[in-house]
């Protein structure tokens, strides 16, 4: 041991003690070579050990697993985790789109985003610089390459007393490659069998050194063109929804006074028939035209529309971009080394949501947006699309992207078996992100001309507005006199230093070393959204946005130990204190973890943990200034009074206009988690390696933007009477009086009793909680004709409940009518075969079954293969062949989901059979 205690030894801040991976091919460790005693630096741990094993499960995926599994990017290899349990935005979130463009999310356990600490290297990266959702923010994992990745590691469960602040639901590091030899060459091609989306990725990864000087570096180039809503047969119309198959209205006149659409006849339909791309038809709309006496009921109200141009959005996002990692030593002495960790990567993202629109609106704090129009002496509402014809082609959101990070430090090792290592870490994330907008005054003035005052019956203003101006087709010219960029300049920052003090042996007890580590951090984040000047006011359509910008200096000490306290016993512990200073004020929490290993065996492992966590107020929900966004809303209250026999879908009240207001919350308080692990591992050899744990995690004060969908749900549960005679809510319940004064509803008007605006912030929710079971199986067999391995993980979740306030009945999230998507069960699993060179594997992925769109049952589970091919024809030179998608999987068919695409983007895509080739050429150094 002695020995041992004299390795000199790199501490790499990692994620929690090291179990065998077990949920894919080539996880775990070679044990081959069962004589040589190594000392392993454990992640989620700064104490080295020999086992590589330890109380809280770790799974663990290595750069051969992720390419043998057909892994080609991030978000997909994290998708596949059974961890990753929770619903994300997609490229083609409309979300996404609006707040986040070209960004992807993790989020373990299903706990959101800003729970789940995302690492590279061990060290913390500056996050995403616009708000998830407009609201946290959250680590972009889009952008980290995954041809440079040599390993990536899962802690589920708390961990803020090793890295403090965000470590709640789980950590996430991503070790970039860095042992390398020679010069790696790779360059993989990617194209769909049903078209678009093609793609190339090149690669090249090499290091060199000398005796006392070391650098090993690689570089990302990446080419990925956008897949198009119109390449895939199941949404490229209106005709592929379950429900109602009308066309968009793409040119609509409405009159308040009649609730009806105002006839523009054929004639005026047939004058734009030419626009998206000649699908533009006179049709109808049920139940939206002139009250029909005869019948009783309304008729048909006539419009001119598009079936096809729905279709105008990407489902996978353009991308070209640029990454590199590296990281370089030399060494002054046989005690210390200095070194430098560096990140510089640039990309160009494009992508589409819908075309852009408008209709008039006086301003955008106003959802009644109806004129008198002098022209026909009616209260009229105009409203209309874009087409590509008129806008010069299809108008793409257009993001470039920057992030460098740098981490200069020393390390080294002193006296018998003490190790240290000093470091600065700076990460920055910028963005300049540009949308088209419509111009709402020039619109007006196009389309409208001069308000003429204000009609006093109604309050409205007036207009003598001829409605041949809103059907005639604008030139692009036309076009660009009413519209504009939108540009963004966000930018985000992270600085650290740190001190690590570690000793693996500090002293002797009769059942092994006690090794220790000590940690103290001090650094600062911030971050400016820089939104257009413009975007703050009420210039742009159906766009008033909010600034923020805001930053907060952080310090923390810490420590470990690691007691072996019988020859089949260790004990370990961490405490740690972190303090951040914000907003004139100090927010300080001390948080601890625990564990025990049992070993009766030297195959058989007993593992628990006991760990504390806490998350700081996140930076947008504490600075984030007043500002207003246009949304939709269904109207459950008015669609349960009013047309209590219609389907949600076809309410007349569903996607009702609303003006959403929010603002920021400087006297949030912080978040708190405490998370319980226990298990067992059986591992009789290098072979075979079964565990079994199970999982509670608890988050009290969660912040969180209360969803409009959800409030508005729950106006009418505490509202609407049902066959007892009382509401499904109790209307004195904290509950319900909270969703009342967030609801604002039209007190006159031709829009009385309508919701007019709903006011979302930040609040401390009360309470989170989920548990559940991780199973994960490994073994290999080999015989005569080569090896074949089988992998296994599966999690199941027992409960996932939500309380909104204290006092407050729990939600079950897991429930068919929760407002949620979360799956009870996620599994995955791969078989491969290897001999000499060849490797087959064909994998899966498992996702549980989802409530439908309607929350009125549970939609099938949905299965997901790839299968890759791999030969290595020389030592040199290695090709392999990748299907996902194998059997060519469309989303699981849900007859209630009437929202385009038709489908849950947060969980399945249209994207089909994908074949990639890659082909891998190693200049000099040792084989591949």
């Amino acid at each position: 041991m002695e020995h041992l205690g004299r390795r000199s030894l790199r501490i790499i801040l990692g994620l929690g003690v090291c179990l065998p991976a077990l949920a894919t091919p080539a996880l775990a460790q070679d044990a081959s070579d069962e004589g040589a005693v190594q000392e392993i630096i454990v992640t989620g741990s700064r104490i080295p050990t020999i086992k590589d094993q330890g109380p809280s499960a770790v799974t663990t995926i290595d750069s051969d697993a992720i390419r043998a599994n057909g892994y080609t990017s991030v978000p997909e290899l994290l998708a596949a985790m059974t961890q990753n349990s929770g619903e994300t935005q997609s490229p083609q979130s409309g979300s996404s789109a609006d707040f986040t463009p070209g960004a992807q999310q993790v989020d373990l356990r299903g706990l959101g985003p800003n729970h789940t600490l995302v690492l590279v290297n061990g060290r913390r990266i500056a996050d995403f610089p616009l708000p998830y959702i407009g609201r946290s923010n959250f680590t972009d994992i889009s952008n980290i390459p995954v041809g440079l990745i040599d390993k990536v590691e899962i802690l589920s469960g708390a961990a803020s007393a090793i890295y403090g602040s965000d470590a709640i639901a789980g950590v996430i590091n991503f070790k970039m490659k860095e042992n390398l030899d020679g010069l790696t060459l790779d360059y993989r091609h990617g194209r769909t069998q049903h078209g678009g989306g093609m793609s190339h990725r090149f690669t090249a990864t090499g290091g060199w050194s000398t005796d006392r000087f070391s650098i090993a570096a690689g570089i990302e180039y990446l080419d990925q063109r956008p897949l198009w809503a119109y390449d895939r047969s199941i949404q490229d119309s209106t005709d592929d929804s379950p429900g109602s198959t009308i066309a968009r209205r793409t040119f609509l006149r409405y009159s308040i006074e009649n609730d009806s659409y105002i006839d523009p006849g054929p004639a005026a339909c047939a004058g734009v028939a030419n626009l998206n791309g000649g699908s533009t038809i006179y049709t109808s709309r049920p139940r939206y035209g002139d009250y029909d006496p005869a019948i009783d009921d309304y008729g048909p109200g006539y419009y001119c529309g598009s079936k096809t141009s729905i279709g105008y959005g990407t489902i996978v996002s353009g991308r070209k971009g640029f990454n590199s990692f590296g990281t370089m030593s030399y060494e002054l002495s046989d005690n210390a080394k200095l070194f430098a960790d560096f990140q510089f990567g640039i990309s160009k993202v494009r992508l589409m949501y819908d075309v852009t629109s408008w209709a008039f609106e006086s301003s955008s704090s106003s959802s009644d947006n109806s004129f008198y129009n002098a022209f026909d002496d009616t209260i009229d509402d105009w409203s209309r699309q874009f087409a590509p014809e008129e806008t010069g082609g299809l108008e793409m959101q257009r993001s470039k992207q920057t992030t460098y990070s740098i981490t200069p430090g020393i390390r080294g090792n002193f006296g018998n078996a003490w190790n240290y290592e000093a470091s600065f870490n700076y990460s920055r994330y910028q963005s300049v992100v540009r949308w088209p907008q419509i111009v709402n005054s020039k619109a007006i003035a196009f389309f409208l001309g001069e308000q003429l005052g204000v009609d006093e019956d109604s309050g409205y203003p007036i207009f003598n507005a001829d409605p041949a101006r809103l059907y005639t087709a604008l030139t692009p010219a036309e076009y660009d006199s009413i519209s504009a960029d939108t540009v963004y300049r966000p930018y985000s920052w992270t600085s650290n230093l740190q001190a690590t003090l570690t000793n693996g042996e500090l002293f002797q007890l009769p059942a092994g070393p006690v090794g220790v580590a000590v940690v103290a951090e001090y650094g600062k984040q911030g971050y400016n959204l820089r939104p257009d000047p413009l975007a703050l006011t009420d210039y742009y359509y159906s766009w008033k946005d909010s600034d923020g910008a805001g930053k907060r200096s952080h310090a923390a000490i810490g420590g470990e130990v690691r007691v072996p306290v019988l020859d089949f016993v260790t004990l370990t512990g961490a405490g740690r204190y972190d303090t951040f200073g914000f907003a004139g004020r100090d927010v300080g929490k001390f948080t601890y973890n625990g564990g025990v290993e049992v070993r009766p065996t030297s195959s058989l492992l007993l593992r628990a943990a006991y760990g504390t966590a806490f998350r700081a107020p996140d930076l947008h929900y504490v600075f984030t200034g007043p500002g207003n966004v246009q949304s939709s809303v269904d109207d459950y209250y008015l669609c349960a009074v009013e047309e209590p026999d219609e389907d949600i879908g076809d309410c007349s009240y569903s996607g009702t206009g609303v003006v959403v207001n929010r603002t920021g919350n400087r006297n949030l308080d912080a978040e708190t988690g405490r998370t319980l692990t226990g298990g067992i591992v059986f591992s009789p050899s290098s072979r075979l390696h079964v565990s079994v744990d199970y999982f509670r995690v608890t988050l009290d004060n969660q912040v969180d933007d209360l969803s409009i969908d959800t409030l508005a749900r729950t106006e009418a549960d505490c509202s609407v009477l049902t066959e007892g005679g009382t509401p499904k809510l109790d209307p004195n319940s904290p509950t319900c009086q909270d969703a009342f004064a967030r609801i604002t509803r039209f007190a006159s008007g031709g829009n009385a009793g309508q919701i007019s605006s709903i006011r979302v912030n930040p609040i401390n929710i009360a309470r989170e909680r989920t548990s559940g079971i991780d199973i994960a199986f490994r073994g290999s067999l080999p015989t005569g004709i080569g090896t074949f391995t089988l992998s296994l993980a599966h999690s199941h979740v027992f409960k996932h409940s939500f309380q909104q306030y204290p006092g407050d009945p729990f939600v079950d999230k897991l429930a068919v009518d929760s407002g949620y998507y979360l799956p009870r069960d996620k599994s995955n699993g791969s078989i491969s075969y290897e001999n000499e060179g060849f490797q087959l594997t064909f994998s899966g992925t498992r996702l549980g079954k989802l409530p439908n769109y309607d929350e009125d049952a549970f939609i099938k589970a949905s299965y997901l293969f790839n299968a890759t091919m791999q030969y290595d024809f020389t030592d040199h030179l290695r090709g392999s062949l990748t299907v996902r998608n194998l059997f060519d999987t469309n989303p699981v068919k849900d007859p209630t989901w009437s929202s385009y695409p038709y489908y849950n983007t947060s969980w399945f895509d249209s994207i089909g059979r994908s074949v990639f080739l890659q082909l891998t050429y190693k200049l000099g150094g040792s084989a591949l």
